[in-house]
């Protein structure tokens, strides 16, 4: 068997769709990250496209190495989004053609199913308590929330403080004690300010607060995680298992939040959940694009001991796969088709056919309009 042809089409929710054709008529399905520079990563795949064309596409591993060793820096995230996108269908073609579903073919799963969490918030308390409830409503066990609705200053305000606190408070007076929160810092919060929010937080007994400052400085994130009993995650900017190795062995985060879509594809997710198994790291792999990348991260998961939750933004893949993927009770059923195990609809990909790449606007400061994280 071998690659013919990739092909490349923008989707609505930033999601990139990546198609890998074979000469034997199956075609493999794959979702690289956009990052709002979506033809500077479909431009990466034709590259890679070079070498692959012609090639064997069952040889996962080696195409991996051949790929990620050719870059003169081998961290970078533009080019760690199109060789993810690429591995991902290249195991799709795998399971298709063995017929069976990706998760056996890494081992067998290790669960029934995939514990997924909702996203929920609004602007003022009452908002996030009703969104909250919503998504209870919907079947989520668990509801992740992001409480900022302007930028937030190095040391901030008590008032400030309080609106963060008051809108959590809410949500969790909402939804009970049996069910899960989490809440996304989002890097809007310096590492001083995330350590008095976290305080404040405390009492509402959190699944995990995400991304509570930058991830390019460990040390920092290392000095907020001893300064709460709150879980940390981190890690959705993070590529590979060399992009995780300091967090992991500094033990700066609970919890480890890889991007199917970026961090080094099926097998990748696979490595870095096995380093952190070691130091009795959970993973929470993050998913803020399209459902292509969640129906990875799900087979990787599948094969994960010490998986955790899965973030299921992008969805299960209504009005885009011909059968979506199968959501109850705040869970996903395995998937038991073969590959990543789904199918697209042809007439879904041209409606969801997004033609715009978006280049993202960031926040500023309302008083001096300083430019602000978000």
């Amino acid at each position: 068997m071998k690659i013919t042809k990739l092909k490349v089409t923008p989707l609505r929710q930033r999601a990139l769709l990546l198609r890998m054709y074979t000469d034997e008529g199956i075609v493999g399905y794959g979702e690289p990250m956009n990052y709002e520079h979506g033809r500077v990563v479909a431009q990466a795949i034709e590259d890679m496209g070079e070498y692959l064309i012609g090639k064997d596409p069952c040889q996962i591993e080696d195409h991996w190495q051949a790929i990620f060793r050719s870059s003169y820096s081998r961290q970078m995230p533009i080019l760690l989004s199109a060789l993810s996108g690429l591995e991902q269908a290249m195991w799709d073609i795998m399971g298709k053609w063995l017929n069976v579903p990706i998760w056996q073919l890494l081992g067998g799963a290790c669960r029934q199913r995939i514990r997924v969490y909702g996203s929920a918030g609004g602007r003022t308390p009452e908002e996030c308590a009703k969104n909250a409830r919503a998504r209870v409503d919907q079947g989520f066990t668990a509801i992740k929330t992001t409480p900022f609705s302007k930028a937030v200053r190095y040391i901030d305000t008590p008032d400030v403080v309080d609106e963060i606190v008051a809108k959590v408070g809410a949500m969790r007076d909402a939804v009970g004690k049996g069910v899960d929160l989490a809440v996304d810092f989002h890097r809007v919060l310096s590492p001083a300010m995330s350590i008095v929010v976290l305080k404040e937080l405390e009492p509402f007994r959190l699944l995990f607060v995400e991304e509570p400052c930058h991830p390019e400085n460990v040390d920092a994130l290392v000095t907020i995680a001893r300064s709460t009993s709150t879980p940390i995650a981190t890690g959705e900017r993070n590529t590979t298992r060399w992009g995780f190795r300091e967090i992991i062995e500094k033990k700066a985060a609970a919890v480890l939040q890889p991007d199917i879509r970026h961090a080094g594809g099926i097998s990748e997710m696979r490595k870095i959940a096995s380093l952190a198994e070691i130091h009795y790291i959970a993973l929470a792999p993050h998913s803020a694009s399209g459902p292509v990348g969640v129906a990875a991260s799900i087979q990787a998961m599948a094969a994960t001991p010490n998986f955790l939750i899965q973030e299921f933004g992008g969805g299960a893949g209504d009005g885009l796969f011909k059968e979506p993927l199968s959501f109850r009770d705040g869970y996903i059923d395995l998937p038991m088709g073969p590959g990543l195990g789904i199918e697209l609809d042809e007439a879904g990909i041209e409606a969801n056919t997004y033609t715009e790449y978006r280049f993202r606007n960031m926040w500023r400061h309302e008083d001096d309009g300083s430019v602000a994280d978000i």
